[in-house]
């Protein structure tokens, strides 16, 4: 099946399940969707989780985003798992499983150097910003 756009505005379109797939609670299994793309230079798509099936069943992607490059002409398979630890979630054909974003991606180039220069930021990563219980810490 073609991908689609479910509504207008929407940045991803629906991919679905070109096979039957049962995920035991923990599973995870490679989907076929039967999407072939031929992307230009300078774009990428990328494979992203549906929100629904997350929230409602604790279906998502294992390497969310997955990247489909320029210079990829094979089908699209999406890695689904099952985070939900006491229910089997069953897949059928023609199911939406996830969604595909095509951006125009910048090509960098890589320069070694023996420093960088100085931002606010600096060297801080995960939590450097904190972290108060309760609160959304987006």
């Amino acid at each position: 099946m073609v991908p689609g756009y479910a509504h207008p505005g929407d940045a991803g379109a629906d991919l679905v399940a070109a096979e039957a797939v049962r995920l035991e609670p923990g599973e995870r299994a490679l989907v076929a969707t039967g999407v072939r793309i031929a992307l230009p230079d300078g774009y990428a798509a990328f494979v992203v989780p549906r929100s629904g099936l997350a929230a409602k069943h604790g279906i998502s992607i294992v390497n969310s985003p997955g990247t489909v490059d320029a210079g990829y002409r094979g089908e699209i398979k999406v890695s689904l798992i099952n985070t939900d630890m006491r229910s089997t979630y069953d897949v059928a054909v023609g199911d939406r499983i996830a969604q595909l974003i095509v951006m125009p991606v910048a090509r960098a180039v890589f320069l070694p150097v023996d420093e960088l220069p100085e931002s606010v930021r600096g060297e801080g990563g995960f939590g450097s910003t904190g972290y108060q219980a309760g609160k959304s810490n987006d």
